[in-house]
């Protein structure tokens, strides 16, 4: 001991040191009732996170040597707390431009939606288009009498608006209405033929109405994005990055911690990449390249991105799809509607264009994700997954997944766990479409394949849950209830009960299962040592409340990374 030298002792006193200090937790999480969605360890008092991920889980006692000078507490007061929530599938820019344009997706009738727009067309000048979102005629409390499939005619609104021509997308995106300022910018005449995987809405004498559904809405984007080519790039930039960041603020008060994008283009991944290179993301986001074959063909070399931005931007999937929107007639079906005879729906884009993109998505190590809600459409695009999926099953597969896959034949539910295919569902889309999906389907089809989580999760198959925001509220809470209950929260309509989820489905299809889905289940969705500290803390258990009270249930803490994004004022 004499020949050690005072230098040595010193350093190996600092050293001691440094371990104690790197031992402590940046934040612990005390008298919390923790649900983990861990089958090893399901629930808990307290945990620790240390720079980002869950340093330990268990009892109060075991984080008092755990907490320093330097460590933040947060008193759960006996509260829920569950991983972060993972939007599932939703459009992220959508979102954003939803929340600085016109919303109207809560407007009751055509009248809200005609007053809300010539409102804004006063505050405009003269040639200014507007856009807005969120209409859908079959959720309005009454129709117009003069209509067609329920659709209004566009006199009313283009009265009002002769200066600024319209484009006001349907809820699901799938149809829009534009008024006649927008119809003659865009040369639609009498004579305007309906494209292919389109149609033109029009009545007995061939007027336009003013509603164009599924590839006939291209007629009037071209037009609107020639409007939007001639304003400035940083103008159209600030507009989209305001967006972005209320839509990063409505996601953590909604306890959203990572979100699945369901298709950006090349120039929003640059933007995106930016924003996470400059630590500007609060959320994790997954997105899917989303573009034409001929777009992409050549351009996929950058691709996966893993990870960017410190685990906050990932790319690893592309998109495309089959056919549109049950709502607006565009579901493509194996039978015609009930309610539009000899009509089958659309097939938006051709199975040889859908079977090219398989290629790339499987040339670049991709997950290919194919919206598909109409039967036949998810029964094309199981087969196409069949034809080209590189590896089938879940655990070593390719986890390619059906976008949607809300009306199923009986006979195709079994191949998705087969296959090892993920059935990307919205729960919310059953009880927000349960008002007109039987007059579409009719009693059988909406019995048997319609929204068929329980006969999907009893086959074996992987769920992933989401609200497609824009197209509905961005609210887990609201989509957890409709997963077990499969109820209204308006009027208490039910929608064939029998499908419905249990409270620990709901809540790992929007955590574990999300993850599961986008190959990041070993890091996010779960709460155990060493993954990521995404958590959510919430008023009400989530597991043991009455249904009721599952829509009262508020987000109290949001935490990302280990840091609190959101707190209530409450």
């Amino acid at each position: 001991m004499q020949n050690i030298s005072p230098l040595l002792v010193v350093m190996l006193l600092l050293c001691l040191c440094s371990c104690i200090t790197e031992d402590k937790a940046d934040l612990v999480i005390t008298n919390g009732n923790i649900y983990t969605v861990s089958i090893d360890k399901p629930t808990a008092k307290a945990l620790a996170i240390k720079d980002g991920k869950i340093l330990k889980i268990g009892e109060e006692v075991d984080m008092v040597s755990l907490i320093g000078e330097k460590t933040k507490t947060i008193d759960a007061k006996g509260k829920f707390v569950m991983p972060g929530m993972i939007e599932g599938h939703g459009h992220f820019s959508g979102m954003g431009k939803s929340l600085v344009n016109i919303n109207l997706l809560n407007t009751k009738s055509w009248e809200d939606v005609i007053e809300r727009v010539a409102a804004k067309a006063k505050t405009l000048e003269k040639g200014e288009w507007i856009e807005g979102r969120g209409w859908h005629q079959e959720k309005w409390d009454s129709i117009p009498l003069q209509n067609v499939h329920g659709y209004p005619f566009h006199d009313k609104l283009s009265e009002l608006t002769k200066d600024n021509p319209i484009i006001l997308k349907h809820a699901s995106g799938h149809s829009l209405f534009a008024n006649k300022a927008a119809m003659d910018v865009s040369g639609v005449t009498i004579e305007t033929n309906n494209p292919a995987g389109g149609e033109i809405v029009r009545d007995n004498d061939g007027y336009a109405l003013g509603v164009f559904e599924e590839r006939a809405m291209q007629l009037i984007q071209n037009s609107y994005n020639d409007y939007l080519d001639g304003i400035p790039e940083e103008k159209k930039y600030a507009l989209w990055l305001e967006g972005i960041e209320k839509a990063q603020e409505k996601c953590l008060a909604n306890g959203i911690t990572s979100f699945q994008d369901a298709g950006s283009t090349f120039k929003e991944i640059e933007y995106y990449k930016a924003l996470a290179d400059e630590r500007k993301l609060d959320i994790r986001l997954w997105a899917m390249v989303r573009h034409r074959y001929e777009d992409m063909k050549g351009k996929l070399s950058q691709f996966p991105i893993i990870d960017r931005g410190d685990g906050f931007f990932t790319v690893r999937a592309i998109k495309s799809e089959i056919d549109g929107a049950l709502g607006a007639f565009g579901a493509w079906l194996l039978k015609p509607y009930d309610d539009k005879p000899g009509f089958e729906g659309q097939n938006t884009t051709p199975i040889t264009e859908v079977s090219g993109i398989a290629k790339l998505a499987k040339e670049h190590n991709l997950q290919l994700c194919v919206h598909g809600i109409g039967d036949r459409a998810n029964r094309l695009i199981l087969d196409l997954f069949d034809e080209h999926m590189p590896e089938k099953g879940y655990e070593k597969g390719s986890r390619w997944r059906v976008e949607h896959a809300q009306h199923l034949n009986p006979s195709d539910i079994s191949r998705f766990n087969e296959l090892g295919a993920i059935a990307s569902m919205q729960a919310i889309h059953c009880t927000s479409d349960s008002p007109f999906v039987e007059k579409r389907l009719g009693h059988e089809r909406s019995k048997e394949g319609a929204y068929a989580w329980r006969s999907l999760i009893d086959s074996g198959a992987r769920l992933a849950n989401g609200t497609d925001v824009p197209v509905e509220d961005i609210s887990p809470i609201d989509c957890i209830y409709a997963a077990v209950t499969r109820k209204r929260k308006d009027n208490g309509f039910e929608f064939y009960t029998e499908q419905k989820m249990t409270r620990a489905e709901a809540i790992k299809s929007y955590t574990l299962d999300n993850a599961f889905a986008a190959f990041e289940e070993k890091q996010k969705g779960s709460l155990e040592i060493g993954k990521l500290a995404d958590i959510v803390i919430l008023s009400n258990d989530l597991l043991s409340c009455t249904d009721d009270e599952i829509l009262d249930t508020k987000v109290l803490y949001t935490i990302v990374d280990g840091k609190i994004k959101y707190q209530s004022a409450q």
